[in-house]
């Protein structure tokens, strides 16, 4: 079972709708915008429910089969927020949006999911039923997290939840996936170093932040290749510093950081934790300043049930004919990883090309060949689990 060909007639008008979500971009838990026009999309299609507002701004919407005796109920999941950064792609259809773009390819994922749902309204062949989740910020935000606590796997009946992802470098329509853990669980992290400003010519009279500040952020890249059992996939990342003050001559009273820490073991988190509180305090005090380390949550690691990510790339072969079963895990993270810890289902990459521009780059753009594979394969995943009699 190819690419379906009704999916296909409609390409020209699906690719439409994703250029209008690519020019207005929203970001997380602003998706106002984006998610009237999901719903007024899923209403014409014929949805059998639609409802705005889950999980702040995540829009949910049910399409039953024609036989509903096997009681089955699969959700397929797409994100809808976007990035600030200012997109340099030069497309006719770019942000209109100043500094804000999708450059991660969610308006792609949210077409897909659009086209998919359009054709089982229309055509039904399946027994059970089928849950849309568009979730807002993906980006950091814990927009799963918002709709898990909506309690929409409960009020719906969910029982298996399916994803996809475009992911640049791989070829045009290739699945890639695996059982088994697949993306790295997050957490965020702020450090603050306090210190005494001064003069940079007269040290003497100041506590220098920034030389404290430096000695942590190499200090801990010994957490991960002297703490972690070598076996296990870690990183630390300071990824910005910042002071309060920036000109030659000045030594600032605070220096402040931001980073992420990405791990498979749960064992681990809290291992890093610990060293990373130590490292701050004591290079900190070295430095006659204080150290403050802060986490902020993330997300858990993204985890493929085993017979659901067989089944997941059956279908996936049975659309594209190219299917990577055993793809490596990345340290990478996405919010699926929640869902897929209340319930079982699996995760894919969706190849969008091999010169296509990195994700979270400025001249990143989605590539429109993809949305009538997105789109049969989640269509054909509700037909595949839940097969009419």
């Amino acid at each position: 079972m190819p690419v379906k060909n009704r999916i296909g007639e409609w390409q020209q008008e699906l690719t439409g709708w994703r250029h209008d979500l690519h020019r207005h971009p929203e970001l997380r838990f602003e998706e106002h915008r984006t998610a009237a026009f999901v719903a007024e999309r899923l209403r014409e299609m014929g949805c059998d429910l639609v409802r705005e507002g889950v999980g702040k701004t995540g829009v949910v919407a049910v399409i039953r089969g024609r036989q509903e005796g096997s009681g089955r109920v699969v959700a397929f999941r797409a994100d809808m927020d976007a990035l600030p950064i200012l997109e340099r792609t030069g497309a006719a259809h770019a942000s209109t949006v100043e500094g804000r773009m999708h450059a991660c390819g969610h308006d792609g994922h949210t077409t897909m999911l659009l086209g998919a749902m359009r054709y089982l309204a229309e055509t039904r062949n399946f027994d059970g039923t089928v849950v849309a989740l568009f979730q807002p910020a993906e980006e950091g935000g814990g927009g799963a997290k918002a709709m898990l606590a909506d309690g929409v796997f409960e009020e719906f009946g969910v029982q298996e939840v399916y994803g996809l992802h475009n992911w640049p470098g791989v070829p045009v329509g290739q699945f890639r996936t695996r059982p088994g853990p697949f993306l790295a669980a997050n957490d965020k992290f702020e450090i603050v170093v306090t210190g005494k400003g001064g003069h940079g010519a007269m040290p003497h009279l100041a506590t220098d932040a920034n030389l404290a500040a430096a000695q942590i952020v190499m200090a801990l890249q010994s957490v991960v290749s002297r703490a972690i059992d070598p076996q296990h996939p870690a990183v630390v990342t300071v990824g910005g510093m910042r002071s309060d003050s920036y000109a030659y001559n000045v030594l600032p009273d605070a220096v402040r950081m931001l980073g992420t820490i990405r791990f498979y073991h749960a064992e681990d988190e809290a291992l890093i934790r610990r060293r990373m509180q130590e490292i701050v305090t004591a290079c900190a005090a070295a430095q006659g300043c204080s150290g403050e380390l802060i986490f902020h949550g993330g997300v858990a690691a993204l985890v493929n049930a085993d017979e659901n990510a067989r089944l997941a790339a059956d279908v996936a072969e049975a659309v594209s004919g190219q299917v990577v079963r055993d793809t490596a895990p990345v340290m990478g993270s996405e919010d699926f990883g929640d869902m897929l810890t209340a319930r079982p289902g699996a995760f894919l990459f969706l190849g969008n090309g091999e010169d296509s521009a990195d994700l979270h780059n400025p001249e990143y753009d989605f590539n429109d060949a993809l949305i009538p594979v997105g789109a049969s394969f989640f269509a054909q995943m509700a037909e595949t689990r839940m097969p009419v009699k």
